[in-house]
Parts: C-alpha cells; structure tokens; sequence
C-alpha cells in the first residue's frame, strides 16, 4: 500500500472515531418518555366557602320567648349605630349588632309566620326603623344614606311570593284608599340561587322596586321593576330621597319623587297623583318574609329631613 493511500485511511477513520464521540444519546425503545407539549392543567381546587361572621346558619326558624317582647315593639340597643326608631314585630330575633373590619352592623334577622304582634294571616313579619316625616311642601324633603349587605331573603318558590323588602318610601294621601299608613316604593330583594355544588344556596339578589300605580295601591295596582343584582354579602351603598319639587313644565303644579342611588346607580321616580300626597317617610331594615328566613345588613346610616 502507498503512502497516499495510507493517509486516506487514516483520515476517513478519524471522521468517524469523531463523528461518533459527537453523537448526543439516546433512549432505547423502551425508555422513551412521550410528553404532551399542552399538558391538561391540573383541577383548581374547589373553593373555601365563605365565612360571613354575622351570619345566622342555625337551623331552627322558630319563635324565642325571649325575643317576644309584648309590651313594645321599639327593641334597640343602647347607642345603636343605626337611625330611627325600631319596629320589631318578629319573635324570631331582636336587633343587635356586629363589628366586621372596623364597621359596625345592624343585624335584622325575621323569617316567616314570626309576627306575633298582628292576627295571624294579616301583617307580615318585620324589623325596621322608621325616620322623620317631611311636609308636602315644594322643596321638602327626606333623604336615607347607608350601606346594606345581603345574606338571605325570604323563599318560598312560587316568585311573587319570593323576596324580602329592604327600605321603602312611603306617605299619607288624601282622597282615601289604601292602608291608612301607605307604602309608595318598596325594595325588594329576591334571592338567587347557585349551580353545581351551590344549586340549593342564595348567592346573589336581584333588587326590584315595586311602585304603586295609583295612590294606595298594592297587589295589581303596583308594578315591580328589576333594577340591578348584588352578590350575597356585598356592601351596597344606598341613597334613597323622596320629596317635593316644582314641575319646570308647570309653575303652579309640583313632583313627588321618590330617587334611589343603589350602588352608585341612579334609579328616578315620578310618584302618581303629586296633589294628594300630603308627606314624605322612609323606613328600613327587613320587611317581608313568606317563607324561610330573611338577614339584612345596615351599616353608615344617616337621615337627612327639610321642611319648607
């Protein structure tokens, strides 16, 4: 062989002596590891239910006989943080308060068949706190300010029988017809129920106002109007204002309105019949509950009244 031909050799082993030391390795057969490039994510762990300090989870719905109080109906706390004067008409639970982060609550609990002041049948269970009336003059006024938060509300599901009242505007009239103390708007939370694991709890509410059509109406002669929907313990805030104006149109005509704020959204009302209407009120607090249990909030209450 010729050194020409010696050298090639040489050189064509070197390429593959070092062309195989390069070579990355590699898994036999039976150690490959397939690996899926979008992988499924794992579960998210189902959440922690919340814990509402101040809510009433008991299971008996029943009267107390410590909670009858017969000989009044005004049941308060010394220095309650909440406005007004109390009208307790559930043996269900009286008003009481809890402090949750540095904010202070009024707690008005009642559920249904818990009045025990009125005939049986007659007048629905309820704790509210009645304010200042303001005359029928132009420019008088009373103006409601709060925050309110949700746990329960009434159920018994059949929907016009559903839901709990959380303030209302109200006021004398003459002519007759209707109660002799007549609600104007109230405002109703009907609950709204979960899915899945939630399908049998109220997780939110939707906030209806039922206005009256004509003076002291009630039944079918009010209409109820869906305003808005808040989450099961979500602070509210709450402006309601009910009053005279002047008519723009008609200097010698006046406007009872009756304004709400839910939440930072504006809801305005023309009250029918203006002349007749001799007062502006409020009350809230919980009203009305056929069938379970109803728990409202109140928290920063204030009460404005003008006379003119």
């Amino acid at each position: 062989m010729n050194k020409i031909a010696l050298v090639v050799l040489f050189l064509a082993a070197t390429v593959v002596l070092s062309c195989t030391a390069d070579e990355k390795p590699t898994l036999s057969d039976d150690e490959f590891e397939i690996v899926d490039p979008k992988p499924d994510p794992e579960p998210e762990p189902e959440p922690e239910p919340e814990v509402i300090p101040d809510e009433d989870t008991g299971a008996d719905l029943s009267c107390s006989p410590e909670f009858e109080n017969n000989s009044t109906r005004n049941v308060d706390v010394p220095n309650s943080v909440n406005v007004g004067e109390v009208d307790d008409r559930s043996c269900y639970s009286d008003y009481s308060e809890s402090t949750i982060d540095g904010t202070t609550w009024g707690i008005y609990n009642i559920t249904d068949g818990s009045n025990h002041w009125d005939a049986p049948g007659t007048l629905q269970p309820r704790i509210e706190r009645s304010l200042p009336i303001a005359n029928s003059n132009v420019g008088s006024f009373v103006k409601f300010t709060g925050d309110f938060r949700i746990l329960e509300a009434g159920y018994t599901g059949t929907s016009s029988q559903d839901g709990s009242y959380i303030a209302q505007a109200k006021g004398k009239h003459t002519g007759g017809g209707g109660s002799p103390d007549p609600a104007i708007c109230l405002y109703l939370a009907k609950p709204v129920f979960g899915e899945g694991a939630d399908a049998e709890k109220q997780v939110a509410f939707d906030i209806y106002a039922e206005r009256i059509l004509e003076r002291g109406g009630s039944g079918s002669g009010r209409e109820v109007v869906l305003l808005k929907r808040v989450k099961k313990n979500e602070v509210t805030s709450f402006v309601l204002e009910v009053g005279f104006r002047q008519d723009p149109s008609d200097a010698t005509k006046k406007i009872h309105y009756c304004d709400a704020i839910i939440g930072g959204t504006s809801f305005k009302w023309n009250i029918p019949d203006p002349d007749r209407g001799t007062q502006s009120k409020i009350r809230y607090g919980a009203y009305r509950v056929k069938g379970g249990r109803a728990q409202i909030r109140w928290a920063n209450t204030e009460h404005e009244k003008v006379d003119k």
